[in-house]
């Protein structure tokens, strides 16, 4: 009895056995099964080691400023050993103690905070290492939420990230993956954003205060709650002196410091414009090239010279302001043309008025008929890069996105002009060619004419094309094309150089009625500039990828497209506008001395005020107008008072830069330097008054000419010597 007693107790405890152990067993494989599960969307061993984090892609200028940024998360990635040891040393003692330790998990840890959280009945206190803080910051499968699931997906691919990398590596991918606040994720992207300089810069101060920030960047902001973010500055220095990291004196010294304040980077905000003339080209060619333009870390290298932005910014900025004061004060003082621009708007009249008086801030609504807006585009004529560039006003409440130096089609006025003159000079006429400067009436159809006038209503005899260029008589232009030439040569030459708006062959084409792009306009004088060979404008010259390998480089394309006589020509013609014709203030006023040749421009309406003009270095192109063409800027507002001023402080300040990047050198500015005359022209002694061959009796004066257009006949007015003393 006794034995069967004993053999039922063992066969009880052998089921228990059994069955805890299928138990258990069972426990294991559903556990192993549920981590498998889990895993089926977390990264491999070989999807770790291929890791790499988010990227700003940089704009850069020719000489090494960076000019913006591109991204989704503010990240710049820098290696371990450009981080402070402090920064290091603080991470340690404040997340991870046992760092070189464990093997991506810490048992302690996680013990104290299960004793932690059950005796304060909250999930508040966290075990993660610094492993298993870079798994979710590297991976958004894993998640943030504060559950089960997420604690064993962010162990299983710490214990990987463990046997992928070491623990510097670790350590590397942390600083530069987790988040800092105010959208900079990254040790080197929060260093810039709080102090204004490259984390290997930061002092222990700082260092602390970035790892104070750590548990809750909005909450311990230095910026939105300083007394937050010194009280965890200091917490994070006495765990740092505790743990021996930092000495006593350290820690008295250090504590003892008000935060720092922020250094904001000069470059901030620079060539707003231009840069997103830069992302938009960019955007139409990354499927191309395979890249992302927000995460890759890319490095585009751009044309933009930061010194001579920075001197066509200042000059802009200030004509513009005063031109808008010219603006208000007309529109106060007439009171038609103010309520022609108002229009049906619902705003008050009485507020706007006020505004405009005190030259406050253009409401919204009304700014395409109130706001004085522009322009402005410098050249390298040799190589076609965009030196500078703005494209509208550039104030923080006026910015936008429309992008007027290569967007906003204008009628270019008398800038146009160098394609009708130049059209003539082809076709055998010369700067002595003389047309009447008398008034022409045309009928377009019964009921409308075109009744043509010069801008200041003038009138005279006969007058040669070069003091018609010089001071921009509109019927001088008007009958080269009725007289000289066909529109439809002047088309062909406006395709020629680079323009790609409609150009109408009509006779109004001498006024300059269809519309061009500011860059188009630049990159045509451009070529004036450069001996008649048009180089299209480029704005990025390579694309290099995060490790400084280029992906893509971008050449210049140049062409000839005319003979480098006729534009000797054209070009000593247009010098006269700036040597004694309607640009003269270039020199008189604005003291520039270098050789240079222009020309101001001016709509009828003025609505559209221009300047356009070059030396042998550069191309600069100025418009100024309103973004509603139906408003003037004013009575008196020529290309000559509103245009040319910024022009001339531009390329005035520029040439005292000294030089200019390009690529890797730097191009010296030489205010001597003058364009060489080539063998097709020659220089002729004439007769000041009939414009033929001199005689020795003829009042003597010098032109430039074609050699086979040159004048052959003599002046027959003073061919008698005794000529000059007969009566008329």
């Amino acid at each position: 009895m006794k034995k069967s007693n004993k053999t039922f107790k063992n066969n009880s405890w052998s089921k228990v056995f059994l069955n805890t152990f299928l138990f258990l067993l069972a426990c294991f494989l559903c556990g192993i099964i549920y981590l498998m599960f889990l895993s089926r969307d977390l990264p491999s061993l070989e999807e770790l080691q291929r890791f790499n984090p988010e990227q700003v892609s940089k704009i850069m200028s020719a000489d090494g400023k960076v000019i913006s940024e591109l991204y989704i998360h503010k990240r710049d990635v820098v290696k371990i050993s450009k981080i402070p040891r402090h920064l290091r040393n603080a991470l340690l003692s404040m997340e991870d103690r046992q760092f070189y330790t464990h093997s991506g998990m810490s048992f302690q840890s996680i013990f104290r905070a299960i004793i932690i959280d059950i005796a304060t009945m909250s999930t508040r206190q966290g075990a993660s290492t610094i492993t298993q803080q870079l798994a979710r910051n590297m991976y958004n499968t894993i998640g943030f939420k504060k559950t089960i699931t997420r604690k064993l997906k962010e162990l299983i691919t710490a214990l990987n990230i463990e046997q992928a990398y070491t623990k510097a590596e670790i350590m590397e991918l942390y600083f530069n993956s987790v988040y800092f606040g105010h959208g900079t994720y990254g040790v080197e992207a929060a260093s810039k954003h709080y102090f204004g300089k490259n984390v290997a810069n930061i002092n222990l101060d700082e260092c602390a205060i970035l790892i104070g920030l750590l548990p809750a960047p909005a909450r311990y902001s230095p910026i939105r709650h300083p007394e937050k973010s010194l009280f965890r500055r200091n917490l994070v220095l006495r765990v740092m002196r505790d743990q021996g990291y930092i000495s006593e004196a350290d820690y008295t010294i250090t504590t003892a410091k008000e935060l720092p304040v922020r250094i904001t980077s000069e470059d901030e905000g620079m060539a707003p414009y231009f840069s997103e003339y830069i992302r938009r080209q960019l955007e139409q060619i990354d499927e191309e090239l395979n890249i992302n333009l927000y995460k890759d870390g890319l490095v585009i290298h751009t044309t933009l010279d930061s010194r001579v932005q920075k001197a066509l910014e200042k000059s802009f900025e200030k004509g513009i302001r005063r031109n808008q004061s010219v603006l208000n004060k007309e529109m106060v003082a007439n009171k038609t043309k103010f309520k022609k621009a108002f229009g049906k708007s619902q705003f008050s009249q009485d507020s706007l008025l006020a505004i405009l008086a005190n030259d406050g801030v253009i409401p919204g609504s009304l700014r395409n008929q109130f706001l004085v807006q522009g322009a402005a585009v410098v050249l390298d004529p040799v190589h076609g890069h965009i030196l500078g560039l703005v494209g509208g006003r550039q104030e923080d409440e006026y910015r936008d996105q429309f992008n007027r130096a290569t967007q906003a089609k204008r009628q270019p006025g008398s800038v146009f002009k160098p394609m009708i003159y130049l059209t003539a000079l082809e076709k055998g006429h010369t700067p002595t060619t003389q047309l009447l400067n008398q008034p022409l009436v045309f009928f377009i159809d019964d009921t409308i004419k075109w009744n043509p006038q010069n801008h200041d209503g003038s009138t005279g005899l006969l007058t040669t094309l070069r003091d018609g260029l010089r001071r921009s008589l509109n019927l001088i232009s008007v009958r080269v094309v009725q007289e000289l030439i066909q529109p439809r040569d002047v088309v062909k030459n406006a395709k020629l150089f680079g323009l790609t708006t409609p150009i109408r062959g009509v006779d109004a084409i001498a006024l300059g009625v269809s519309e061009v792009y500011p860059l188009e306009i630049t990159a045509a004088y451009s070529a004036l500039a450069n001996n008649g060979i048009y180089t299209k404008p480029i704005s990025i010259t390579r694309i290099e990828d995060r490790h400084g390998q280029v992906i893509k480089e971008f050449i210049p394309q140049s062409r000839e497209i005319k003979d480098e006589a006729v534009v000797y020509l054209l070009r000593d013609m247009m010098r006269s506008v700036v040597d004694g014709g309607t640009g003269g203030s270039l020199r008189w006023k604005y003291k520039f001395y270098a050789p240079a040749a222009g020309k101001t421009g001016t709509t009828n309406s003025k609505a559209d005020a221009w300047f356009v003009g070059y030396t042998p270095q550069i191309a600069l192109g100025v418009w100024v107008g309103m973004d509603d063409p139906a408003v003037s800027l004013g009575e008196k507002q020529y290309g000559s008072s509103a245009a040319l001023p910024i022009f001339a402080r531009a390329i005035r300040d520029i040439y005292k830069n000294g030089d200019f990047a390009y690529l890797n050198e730097s191009v010296q500015f030489d205010d001597k330097a003058d364009w060489q005359r080539p063998s097709g022209i020659i220089e002729v002694e004439i007769c000041a008054e009939t414009y033929d061959k001199a005689t020795p009796t003829c009042p003597l004066s010098r032109e430039i000419y074609l050699k086979d257009h040159r004048p052959r006949q003599s002046c027959q007015k003073h061919a008698n010597p005794f000529s000059r003393f007969k009566k008329d």
